[in-house]
């Protein structure tokens, strides 16, 4: 009997423990970011690693213990603001490419972002605790309605958001000197549970704008398809975002800047 007993408590913790680690998980999601539109990844750069002490973070010491050249110029100030969900990476992060072409390291001060020019400079402010972090645009993401922006762990830990999974956050972005102005644009729709349905919008949008690049991918929830405009152009783009919600209104399209 006690040893009934026994196995039955060990049962039930071990059922805690995952019940609690995936409650966790849920807090937070990632998809995945358009495939490369070109060959190839530009070489790694390093990175600036977290603080030894979140609570003590500020951003005059990240600057400083930053590589020359990591972060934009933000003596300027801000050339745009905007506010919404942010989440951070938790799954499908380490030891994969970023949109950059370098690799996830959680412990770097980096994010995800869907318009924000790749290896631009962005402050992010946690509006309930006023905390704040500069992150170096590495990624594309989120595709999760709603959500603004992804930060890598180290990032989310700077700004109390690693225990909660979201936050409200307000996002400002300052001037990328390589940056090209207009950019390079496609759109992301998903997430498709029928790889079939994926394939009836792909076959509709080479229909309707041929001459574009469409692709059909798998990813970790289902399947994603991307359309890449003849020019890339964001007008063509926006163009598309907006057709494919009209015959589709359950897929979700999410306008992306590739470079």
């Amino acid at each position: 009997m006690r040893s009934l007993k026994r196995a039955l408590a060990l049962s039930s913790t071990v059922l805690c423990l995952l019940a609690t680690g995936c409650h966790h998980k849920q807090k937070v999601a990632y998809q995945p970011p358009p495939p490369p539109a070109h060959k190839g990844h530009p070489p790694a750069e390093p990175r600036p690693t977290q603080p030894a002490e979140f609570d003590a973070h500020s951003i005059d010491s990240e600057i400083a213990s930053a590589p020359p050249g990591y972060f934009d110029d933000i003596s300027a100030g801000p050339i745009s603001s905007e506010e919404g969900i942010a989440s951070w990476y938790v799954t499908n992060y380490r030891g994969r490419a970023m949109a950059d072409g370098t690799m996830g390291t959680q412990g770097a001060m980096t994010a995800a972002h869907r318009t924000l020019p790749l290896g631009s400079t962005a402050r992010v402010t946690n509006l309930s605790t006023g905390q704040q972090v500069l992150v170096r645009i590495t990624d594309r993401g989120p595709f999760v309605q709603g959500r603004v922006v992804d930060l890598s762990e180290g990032a989310a830990k700077a700004i109390g958001l690693y225990r909660a999974g979201v936050t409200n956050v307000r996002i400002e972005a300052y001037a990328h000197h390589t940056a090209d102005i207009e950019g390079h644009w496609c759109v992301q729709t998903g997430v498709f549970k029928d790889r079939g349905d994926a394939i009836d919008l792909k076959a509709a949008l080479q229909k309707r704008y041929p001459g574009s690049q469409v692709i059909e991918f798998a990813g970790p929830d289902g399947f994603w398809v991307r359309i890449d405009p003849i020019h890339r152009d964001k007008q063509t783009a926006m163009a598309m975002e907006r057709w494919i919600g009209s015959p589709d209104k359950f897929s979700q399209a999410y306008l992306v800047r590739t470079d």
